[in-house]
């Protein structure tokens, strides 16, 4: 069987895979490959070449992938996100560091078969930072990417060392080898705020209380908030989140100064969040249950990023801010859901 050029992406079946697969589907001609513990829904699966199910550590299932495919991009998103991290460690080392290395090892072994750098985008997170209190946070404002790089999750501490993971299959593999081996790999990667869908449901992030308070309300049931009314961080909507993707992958590497970036829209505290999902939802039971730890958590990261870089050398600039992504995009989906 002849092998295709195709677009890899794993953990397809999850938040971020939904809306890209719509994407990269309308937007690019080339076949689309997934990889995921789940099958993809049908709506999904009629926009893909071929689905593989299993686990990103099996390599057998990676040479599945390689006998019938000329892998030249791959969108990797699979991980075990924040929340199931922090309870199992151990794990989530193995899913998020040992995954993400085989598919560097994969990236760089067809680069080398086919002779031409293999695109790797990879998305991190602001749990990637670590700042030591409340009040340093309140003081230090919106955050470059290079300031306090010190995750207090293992989530984060994983994202953080994959981002140099990257960095070095990108730029000084195997450095010590008689032949030139770097530059196989043309790795890109954005640092996400809390990511905000209306074509999901919240899985139980650590960001995650924005999206439950409009889920719960749009059900009529009462929701606790595990954060203060004044916990805050910054937000993006899925739909700016794909468009920075999008626009990061198609950006002539010579116009990048970087190979992390922020990026960002709005910071709300969870309190504004709360006024807001109110005026939509007048009967809306919305109390606050603080979960000390998670606020922990919370605090450490920033109120708010600065994606200056992002918007200098690729043009990010989101569509929603904090009205239109809840009132135009975000309430209005989500009700619709449960109307039916």
């Amino acid at each position: 069987m002849s092998r295709h050029s195709s677009i890899l992406i794993t953990g397809a079946s999850g938040e971020i895979g939904h809306s890209l697969i719509d994407r990269l589907a309308a937007a690019s001609s080339k076949p689309i490959v997934t990889l995921d513990l789940n099958p993809l829904v049908p709506d999904l699966a009629r926009k893909v070449k071929q689905q593989f199910t299993g686990d990103i550590r099996e390599a057998e299932l990676l040479e599945r992938i390689v006998a019938t495919h000329e892998v030249d991009q791959v969108y990797h998103l699979a991980a075990l996100l924040s929340t199931r991290s922090e309870f199992s460690p151990a794990l989530a080392h193995k899913v998020n560091v040992e995954g993400t290395l085989n598919l560097l090892e994969f990236a760089q072994r067809q680069g080398e078969s086919h002779g031409r750098p293999v695109l790797f985008f990879f998305p991190s997170s602001i749990a990637a930072y670590g700042i030591p209190t409340l009040a340093a946070k309140i003081a230090a404002g919106k955050i470059s990417e290079d300031a306090f790089n010190f995750p207090t999750t293992m989530y984060g501490a994983n994202k953080l060392y994959c981002e140099h993971l990257g960095r070095y299959y990108a730029q000084h593999y195997k450095q010590l080898a008689a032949e030139t081996l770097s530059g196989k790999i043309d790795f890109r990667c954005i640092r996400f705020p809390g990511l905000i869908s209306a074509v999901t449901v919240p899985s139980g992030g650590t960001s995650d209380y924005a999206p439950e308070m409009i889920h719960a309300a749009a059900q009529n049931q009462p929701y606790a908030c595990f954060v203060r009314p004044d916990a805050r961080i910054p937000f993006l909507a899925m739909p700016d989140a794909v468009e920075a993707i999008w626009k990061l992958v198609n950006c002539p590497k010579g116009q990048l100064s970087r190979s992390v970036y922020n990026v960002g829209a709005f910071a709300p505290s969870a309190g504004e969040v709360e006024a807001v999902v109110r005026k939509a939802f007048p009967s809306a039971v919305i109390t606050y249950d603080l979960d000390a730890k998670r606020q922990t958590i919370v605090d450490s990261w920033p109120a708010d990023v600065d994606d200056t870089a992002a918007s200098r050398d690729w043009g990010h600039a989101p569509q929603y801010g904090f009205e239109a992504a809840f009132g135009d995009y975000l309430i209005p989906q989500i009700r619709k859901r449960y109307s039916r």
